[in-house]
């Protein structure tokens, strides 16, 4: 096993706080052992308490989140704007259910549900991340790292090099199919000055110096379901190109380490620096092991 180190660019910081809807960019942002404080802090849930994606439900693309003074205000098409305190209008808790996940959230009462429940065309509500909760990380790609996260899928940062999608998007090209933006994908960070796909390869992300500096940990691939194909504007796929962009990564990007699932970016933890702050244009130096 060897381990070299370089240095790159943060060139994106994105947080999503209602779970696969709308995301908001930011040009700073404070990092704490769940990330980015308020990414998939909110989610939507079926009846029986399951989660709700696009990829069931794609018109939660065109959800789309502002923070307005202590206020998270959503915004879909054809709705009244659905205002929400920023530290949640907490009613009864709630069992829910994240994949293999169970635990309690906090529901968003009666006028969420209403909102949610109308746009969407079935009975759901909006549940909060109750901060009493504990939701571990899977240990078996953290190791001897124990990490937290809110209503992630499973980790609390997702990383990409742009340089990957710029290989994508040219592959896309060769064939005639449209080039795809980076908010497909639903990052959390964006790193420039990799090569494609060489996240792949990174043990460690470091930005800042000293004891404060904050470090990541790339702890899995990010296997990929269909919600890239899914434009996040419209919720809608490209009626030429539908399988697109799982059929051009079904080529190159099938990963034995997640049985053989498409992989693009990696999933990651905070292993140091929590409190500390990123910021976009910050250098990121970084250690690949392999």
């Amino acid at each position: 096993m060897s381990t070299s180190s370089a240095i790159s660019t943060l060139s994106a910081i994105s947080f999503y706080p209602v779970k696969s809807c709308g995301g908001l960019s930011v040009t700073r942002a404070d990092i704490g052992a769940l990330g980015l404080a308020l990414d998939r802090h909110w989610m939507l849930v079926d009846r029986q308490g399951r989660f709700l994606t696009q990829r069931s439900h794609p018109r939660m693309a065109c959800i789309t989140p502002a923070f307005e003074g202590d206020a998270l205000v959503l915004r879909a098409p054809g709705m009244p704007p659905l205002r929400l305190a920023a530290a949640g209008e907490d009613g009864a808790t709630v069992a829910v259910q994240v994949w293999n996940s169970h635990l309690d959230a906090l529901d968003q009462g009666e006028p969420a549900r209403h909102w949610c429940s109308h746009y969407l065309g079935e009975e759901v509500r909006l549940v909060r991340f109750d901060p009493a909760v504990t939701r571990a990380c899977s240990q078996r790609w953290t190791g001897a790292h124990q990490a937290t996260t809110q209503f992630s899928d499973g980790y609390p940062l997702l990383v990409i090099g742009q340089s990957s999608l710029d290989d994508l998007n040219a592959r896309l090209a060769s064939k005639g199919a449209p080039s795809l933006p980076m908010d497909r994908f639903r990052p959390n960070l964006v790193i420039s000055g990799l090569e494609p796909y060489e996240e792949d390869f990174i043990d460690t992300l470091r930005f800042g110096e000293g004891e404060q500096a904050v470090q990541l940990k790339l702890v899995k691939p990010c296997a990929r379901c269909p919600i890239p194909g899914i434009d996040q504007h419209t919720g809608l796929r490209d009626a030429q190109w539908p399988d697109e962009p799982l059929d051009t990564l079904a080529a190159y990007r099938a990963n034995p380490r997640v049985d053989g699932r498409l992989t693009f970016g990696q999933n990651a933890i905070v292993i140091g620096g929590i409190g500390g702050s990123i910021e976009v244009g910050q250098v990121c130096h970084w250690e690949f092991n392999f």
